[in-house]
């Protein structure tokens, strides 16, 4: 809702804080949002391996959509920053949703 400003006024910071809720509770559709939030750098600092890896969380948990995301921002990163991105979805899913941004 606050992303789009339905019924309350948009504001993308309040829609991060939002996902962020979602998502450590392991709700695909939050964690795919996160991908997109920090690809486009709206309610944070825009960070393409934490789009990865928010990505890849949603892919791997069966959001489809997140998983062309993840392929699509995987060709603006080094293999390096892929690897960190790997490295730190594995870290917050084995947290259980808990310890998943540095």
């Amino acid at each position: 809702m606050h992303l789009l400003g339905a019924g309350v006024p948009q504001d993308d910071g309040e829609a991060v804080l939002r996902f962020r809720r979602a998502a450590s509770q392991g709700f695909a559709p939050a964690q795919g949002n996160l991908g997109v939030m920090y690809y486009e750098g709206r309610g944070v600092i825009k960070d393409l391996v934490l789009a990865h890896m928010w990505f890849n969380i949603a892919s791997a948990n069966g959001n489809e959509r997140a998983r062309t995301g993840r392929d699509a921002v995987e060709d603006e990163l080094t293999r390096a920053e892929i690897s960190r991105a790997t490295e730190l979805a594995r870290a917050c899913m084995a947290s259980n949703y808990h310890v998943c941004e540095p």
